[in-house]
C-alpha cells in the first residue's frame, strides 16, 4: 500500500500542538483525580503516559478524548476548545482505542472495522466504494485481512486488538489514543500490537499510549509522560526521563538503569529485596 497523506490543519501550520490539555482538572464523585495539568502532544511522535496505579493514566487519556470533561482547563484540539465541537467532527481527528473494548456477539472483523467509518456517515452521504475501500487498507495494515469474515469473538487476544486498532484507523485519522493496548496479552503479543503502532507511527501517524510495561514504554516510545498523584512529575525523551531517582520517586522502585542492548533507550533492571544491586 502507498504512503499515507494527511491534511496539515492550521494548528500545525502554526507550529503548534494538536492536542493539549491547559489547566485541566478532572475528577469522580466529589474526588479530584487530576488538579491543574498542563501537556502537550508532540505531533509525529510516540507519546507514553506512564505512572503507578492509580496517578490519572487513564483519566488523562480519556479527558484528552472529551470521553470526561474537566471541571476546568480545557484540552484543545486543532487550536479548539474540544468540548465544543460536535462529537462526529472529533470522530474524524481523533481515533481512540479504549481500554479492554468488547464487541457485540457475532460481529465479524469487517463489520467492526466498517464501524470506523461512522463519523463520515450522514443523511447525504451514504456507505460508498470509498468507504469500503479505507476498511480495506485498515485490514491490510494491521494485517488482519483474512480474519475479515471471522466473528471478533472467536479471535486470539493479539488479534482481536490488531482488529480493534484496524477500527481506529479506519475511521481517517492521524492522531491515535490507544488505553493500554496490550492488556490481557502475553508479552509476544504485546510485542506485536506495539510492533504495529511503531508502523503507524512511521506511516504519518501521532500516537499517544497508556502502558504498564515501563521496558515497553521506554523500548517504543519518542517521548514519555510520567504522571504521579495525578500530577505530570517528569516527561521528554526516555533518555532524558529514566533515571534510578525517577524510578524510585515516581514508583518507589528500586532498579538500575542500563543501555538496551538491542536499542538505544534505557532498559530497567528492578531490584528486589532480596538482591543486592551490583556495582
Amino acid at each position: 500500500m502507498g504512503a499515507q497523506h494527511f491534511i496539515e490543519t492550521d494548528a500545525v501550520a502554526e507550529g503548534l500542538p494538536r492536542l493539549a490539555a491547559r489547566g485541566v482538572t478532572v475528577g469522580y464523585g466529589g474526588r479530584t483525580v487530576i488538579d491543574g495539568l498542563d501537556v502537550s502532544v508532540p505531533p509525529g511522535l510516540i507519546t507514553t503516559i506512564i505512572g503507578p496505579n492509580g496517578c490519572g493514566k487513564s483519566t488523562l487519556l480519556r479527558t484528552l478524548t472529551r470521553l470526561l470533561k474537566p471541571t476546568a482547563g480545557a484540552v484543545v484540539l486543532d487550536g479548539e476548545d474540544i468540548v465544543k465541537l460536535r462529537t462526529r467532527d472529533v470522530a474524524k481527528k481523533l481515533g481512540l482505542l479504549p481500554q479492554a473494548p468488547v464487541a457485540p456477539e457475532g460481529l465479524t472483523v469487517a463489520d467492526l472495522v466498517a464501524r470506523g467509518r461512522h463519523p463520515h456517515q450522514s443523511w447525504l452521504r451514504q456507505w460508498s466504494s470509498d468507504d469500503a475501500s479505507v476498511v480495506e487498507r485498515a485490514l491490510a495494515m494491521t494485517g488482519v485481512s483474512e480474519l475479515a469474515d471471522r466473528p471478533v469473538d472467536s479471535l486470539s487476544g493479539g488479534q482481536r486488538q490488531r482488529v480493534w486498532i484496524s477500527m481506529t484507523l479506519a475511521q481517517g485519522t492521524d492522531l491515535l489514543l490507544l488505553d493500554e493496548p496490550t492488556t490481557y496479552l502475553d508479552l509476544a503479543h504485546a510485542i506485536d500490537v506495539l510492533d504495529l503502532v511503531d508502523d503507524l507511527h512511521e506511516s504519518g501517524r501521532t500516537v499517544v499510549m497508556v502502558l504498564h510495561d515501563l521496558n515497553l514504554a521506554t523500548r517504543y516510545s519518542d517521548h514519555l509522560v510520567v504522571m504521579r498523584e495525578g500530577s505530570i512529575l517528569a516527561q521528554g525523551h526516555p533518555r532524558d526521563v529514566i533515571t534510578t531517582a525517577l524510578l524510585l520517586e515516581a514508583f518507589g522502585l528500586r532498579a538500575m538503569v542500563i543501555d538496551d542492548p538491542v536499542g538505544d533507550r534505557p532498559l530497567i533492571v528492578p531490584i528486589g529485596r532480596t538482591h543486592v544491586q551490583l556495582n
